[in-house]
């Protein structure tokens, strides 16, 4: 039985052919070796190899600490250097107190920026604690005193309305208690939501409440998630923007973090580092390590009382519709028959849809269904006056939403339909800017699209790449 636990424990995850070549050269999981290939010399650490994946490659991490698989039909010879066994829990540290420096609270969620590698399904799971995340980024004492409230252990997808509550609950709790600024760390999937959906349930915060998360995991080296955390401390406890944001990098180096508000930003890229951007106008400032560069004065700025309002009352019962040509009008129907009570829907162009789909828009809102109409463009404004189109669908009742964001929207009618089921009220609360969800207009700069081999941008690459 022990013989079983062990051959399972030196070859966690391998399978054949990989495991008959471990066995073969004396091999363990956790070996330091030195292999020889036909892509020439490697030297390494062995590492678990997922059980979900084929088993034809080996898994070295490179001194480097980037990872390399190894096809085992390339494998001449292996040389076993030595043996390490690798612990991916990073001890947790007591935090140090300073008088002199400021009090901030991390409420962690779960996501990436708390997360590490799981061996045997080779995806990423949530596993630091934010105690070890002090552990990880010693340099946030430097910044602050910093305590840490652990609320959730989940990544961003499975977060929703239940936890969007609890959350701004904590942040009012903690205002209360004095603290000088709050960081909520964050997957970056659903970061947007959680960002607006703070933003319409904690009103008129006198400190900063930044959320924070990473596009690679702690344990990699090309990870974000010091330089945000980091970042987001120094925006928590010194900034001035007594806003609910989002810190992340601003290009894709090592360079400073954006601060977005949450209303008015979005997750634009799957993979980038630098994937979060305001949409529609500015970003609210720069942050680097120790300075904060405002790009705008259009900001609550920080009080020195303890004054919030907490409301979270919340409706689930909505949905996001994105319009695509030849809808069926089963798909609204389908809502309506459900019990859904708010539906958004992310028009094209100005905020059109199709006519087959006009009957069944005009039962859902003759049924009590509310219905507000965005632009899948993103940026820009609704303006249904332009076309017979758009006047054809305002007459079925579905109402323009200016220029919110898609995910803004649908946050903020649910929450509006947490306070009043009333077709008038309700579109007073979804109308009325609380936190820029809905602005005036577009900056100049408001749009931008880096698009490659125009000659701006080949001009802009040659100046600024290094």
């Amino acid at each position: 039985m022990n013989t079983e636990i062990n051959a399972k424990e030196d070859f966690k995850g391998y399978s054949e052919p990989a495991l008959s070549l471990l066995k073969n050269y004396g091999v363990r999981v956790w070996s330091e070796i030195e292999a020889d290939t036909d892509r020439g010399r490697f030297e390494g650490l062995v590492l678990p190899r997922s059980e979900t994946l084929p088993g034809d490659h080996i898994v070295l991490k490179l001194s480097t600490g980037y990872n390399v698989g190894l096809n085992v039909a390339g494998i001449r010879s292996i040389e076993v250097k030595g043996y390490k066994k690798a612990l991916y829990k990073i001890p947790e540290k007591e935090f140090p107190f300073d008088p002199e420096k400021p009090k901030v609270t991390l409420l962690g969620t779960g996501g990436t920026i708390a997360s590490r590698l799981d061996y045997r399904t080779g995806a990423v799971i949530p596993a630091f604690s934010p105690g070890e995340l002090f552990g990880a980024v010693p340099e946030l004492a430097d910044i602050c005193n910093m305590k840490t409230i652990k609320l959730f252990g989940v990544f961003s997808e499975n977060i929703g309305p239940e936890h969007w509550k609890a959350t701004a609950e904590a942040i009012g709790k903690e205002i209360e208690a004095g603290v000088d600024g709050i960081i909520v760390g964050h997957g970056t999937d659903t970061m947007h939501h959680t960002a607006a959906a703070l933003s319409f349930m904690v009103q008129d915060p006198p400190v900063p409440i930044v959320m924070v998360g990473s596009q690679r995991s702690s344990d990699r080296p090309s990870s974000d998630a010091a330089l945000n955390l980091m970042d987001a401390a120094y925006a928590a406890s010194k900034g001035d923007i007594a806003e609910v944001t989002v810190c992340m990098f601003g290009p894709t180096s090592d360079q400073y973090d954006l601060l977005h508000r949450g209303t008015r930003v979005r997750k634009m890229h799957s993979s980038y580092r630098s994937t979060f951007r305001t949409i529609g106008e500015r970003p609210l400032a720069m942050v680097e390590r120790d300075k904060i560069s405002y790009l705008t004065t259009e900001y609550k700025k920080r009080r020195n009382d303890r004054k919030v309002t907490i409301d979270t009352a919340f409706d689930d019962r909505v949905a996001i519709v994105y319009y695509y040509p030849n809808m069926k009008p089963d798909i609204i129907d389908s809502l309506v028959e459900n019990g859904y009570k708010g539906i958004v829907i992310a028009g094209t162009g100005l905020g059109h849809v199709n006519k087959p789909l006009y009957p069944s828009l005009k039962k859902a809102v003759e049924a009590g269904v509310h219905v507000y109409m965005t632009v899948q463009t993103l940026w820009g404004y609704v303006q249904m006056f332009v076309y017979d189109t758009g006047r054809d669908i305002m007459n079925l009742g579905v109402v323009p939403a200016d220029n919110m964001l898609p995910e803004a929207a649908y946050v903020k009618l649910g929450w509006a339909l947490g306070h009043s089921d009333d077709p008038d009220e309700v579109r007073e609360i979804m109308m009325t800017p609380i936190s820029h969800e809905i602005t005036r207009r577009e900056p100049i700069d408001g749009y931008l699209i880096m698009q490659g081999g125009l000659p701006e941008m080949d001009g802009f690459m040659k100046r600024y790449k290094r």
